[in-house]
C-alpha cells in the first residue's frame, strides 16, 4: 500500500477492511471474473504462456507449484463468494506476515498502524502441508505447436535455495551465464555473435519447497534449433568448467555496484525489506552482502557451476521451429 501522510489513517483503515472484511459484491466479482476469462482464452494461444505452462507442469507433475497459477476457464467459472471468503478465512493470518514500513513515520506510529490493520487477524493460517520438490523432466525437449511468427523457449532445471550456503556463489555464477543481461555468455553468444535473438537470460527462481534456474528466449523458426544449441553448449561448458577469474571480478564488481538501484525508491526499499524478511536473511543483510560477494572463490563458483547446470535441463519450445521435434522420455 502507497499512501501520503496527510490519508494514512484513512488508508490503514481502508486496508483493515479489505484484509478482514471484505465485501465480494457480486458485481465486482463478475467484473474481476470476466476480466481474469478473458486473460485465460488470450493466453490459449500466447506461446510464452504456453511454453511456460508447460514446463511446469513437466517439471512439478503432480506438485502445486505445477499447477496453472491463473487457472483455467473451467475453474474460474466455478469459483463462488464463499470460496473467496473460506481463502480470505484461511490464509490471511498474523503468524505468517511480513511488514516493511518505508517513509516519514517513527517506530511508535508505525507500530500502532500495524496493530490497526493487522491486528484483529486470525493468529494462525491453515494452510495445507506441501511436500519439497525437484523438477523432473531433465534432458527432455517439449515442442508445442503453435502458429506463431516466432518460437518461444523456455528452459531449466534445479536450482539453488536461498538458505543454502552455496547460493551467492550459484548467483553470480547464473550472472555470468545468463543473468547479466548485456554481459552475459548467453547474450553474448547468443546475440551479439550470432544474431539469434534479441534477448537471452536465466534467473535463479526459489520458493519454500523448491528452487529453480529458469530461463527463456525467444527466435526466428528456421533460427530456433541453433540458438538452443548454442544455450545448451554454453551451459554445458559452464558446467565443465565454470566461470573464468576475470568473469568472476566483473560480476562481483558489477553486483555490489548495481545494489544501491534496487534502494533507490521507497517502493523498492520496502520490496527489499520484505524479501530480505520472507529468506531470513537477517536485519543486517544490506550490510552483510557486499562481503558475502567478496568471499565467493573461484573454487566456490565452478562447484556451483557443477551444481546448477550439470543435471541437465528440461526445455518447451511453443511455435514452428524448423528442423526441433519433442525429444527424450516421458517421466
Amino acid at each position: 500500500m502507497r499512501a501520503l501522510n496527510d490519508h494514512r489513517d484513512e488508508a490503514f483503515d481502508l486496508l483493515r477492511l479489505a484484509l478482514t472484511k471484505p465485501r465480494f459484491d457480486a458485481e465486482a466479482v463478475e467484473r474481476v471474473r470476466e476480466q481474469e476469462l478473458s486473460i485465460l482464452r488470450r493466453d490459449i494461444t500466447n506461446p510464452n504462456d504456453l511454453a511456460s505452462r508447460r514446463w511446469w507442469q513437466t517439471a512439478f507433475p503432480g506438485h502445486p507449484y505445477g499447477r496453472e497459477t491463473k487457472g483455467t476457464p473451467e475453474t474460474m467459472a466455478r469459483i463462488t463468494v464463499d470460496n473467496l471468503r473460506d481463502y480470505v478465512r484461511r490464509v490471511f493470518a498474523r503468524n505468517e506476515l511480513k511488514v516493511s514500513i518505508v517513509g516519514d513515520i517513527d517506530e511508535k506510529t508505525a507500530g500502532e498502524l500495524i496493530d490497526r490493520a493487522f491486528g484483529s487477524l486470525p493468529a494462525k493460517n491453515d494452510l495445507k502441508p506441501i511436500p519439497d520438490a525437484t523438477p523432473r523432466g531433465l534432458g527432455r525437449r517439449i515442442v508445442i505447436d503453435v502458429d506463431v511468427p516466432q518460437a518461444v523457449v523456455t528452459f531449466g532445471g534445479p536450482g539453488v535455495a536461498r538458505s543454502d550456503p552455496q547460493f551467492m556463489a550459484a548467483y553470480i555464477v547464473n550472472h555470468i551465464l545468463g543473468g547479466g543481461s548485456f554481459s552475459s555468455r548467453l547474450y553474448r553468444e547468443v546475440r551479439e555473435k550470432r544474431g539469434l535473438a534479441y534477448g537471452v537470460s536465466n534467473s535463479l527462481v526459489w520458493f519454500r519447497h523448491a528452487a529453480v534456474v529458469l530461463g527463456g528466449t525467444a527466435t526466428r523458426a528456421d533460427a530456433t534449433a541453433e540458438a538452443l544449441a548454442v544455450i545448451e553448449q554454453e551451459t554445458k561448458r559452464m558446467a565443465e568448467k565454470g566461470p573464468t577469474a576475470e568473469e568472476l571480478a566483473a560480476a562481483k564488481s558489477y553486483l555490489k555496484g548495481s545494489y544501491a538501484l534496487t534502494l533507490d525508491t521507497s517502493g523498492k526499499i520496502a520490496a527489499q525489506l520484505t524479501q530480505i524478511q520472507i529468506d531470513n536473511l537477517g536485519i543486517d543483510y544490506v550490510q552483510r552482502r557486499s562481503s558475502l560477494i567478496d568471499a565467493v572463490t573461484i573454487e566456490d563458483a565452478k562447484k556451483a557451476a557443477r551444481q546448477l547446470y550439470g543435471s541437465g535441463m528440461l526445455v518447451t519450445v511453443a511455435g514452428r521451429p524448423k528442423g526441433l521435434a519433442s525429444s527424450g522420455t516421458t517421466e
